[in-house]
């Protein structure tokens, strides 16, 4: 236990020295700093969704969904409401102006100060690792539904095309 909290500790304090002295290498450091699970995984802080959650929003029409797998997957299924955003342009794609993320994604562009942004892949890590994108560009009441398309497929038995 003692060396996941120093390694979850360490992870975050060389995450935050990098972004404050390397904002150039941000990016690239940032694929190495979120790929290790010992850095996010224990980010249940709030930031996660739930099934029961996600489908609350959905109903109420109150939520920014946002599906980071490839566009090939989200073809082949996807959960309502959700817009398919590839992890690979998140970032490029969260600091579009308002205007040109409407005209690229068709969806009003999220503000730093929403917060029912969620992100989701297939199962939870891709979306773990654009929560930290977002959080690091001052998004920081976004989240993830941990669960990802593999939960809702398994809860909801039924592909959306």
């Amino acid at each position: 236990m003692l060396s996941f909290v120093l390694s979850r500790s360490f992870c975050q304090v060389v995450t935050e020295a990098n972004r404050r002295c390397y904002p150039a290498f941000g990016s690239i450091f940032r694929t190495f700093s979120t790929s290790s699970p010992k850095c996010d995984e224990a980010s249940d802080d709030g930031s996660v969704v739930t099934y029961s959650e996600l489908k609350t929003m959905l109903a109420s029409h109150n939520i920014q969904l946002f599906d980071v797998r490839n566009p090939d997957e989200y073809q082949a299924g996807h959960i309502p409401q959700a817009v398919n955003v590839p992890l690979d342009n998140l970032e490029e794609s969260l600091q579009l102006s308002p205007e040109l993320f409407e005209q690229r994604f068709e969806v009003k562009a999220p503000t730093k100060a929403d917060d029912n942004i969620v992100f989701h892949c297939k199962s939870g890590s891709r979306s773990i690792r654009a929560l930290g994108i977002a959080h690091q560009l001052g998004f920081s009441k976004a989240r993830h539904f941990k669960g990802g398309y593999s939960e809702w497929v398994d809860q909801e038995g039924k592909l959306i095309k």
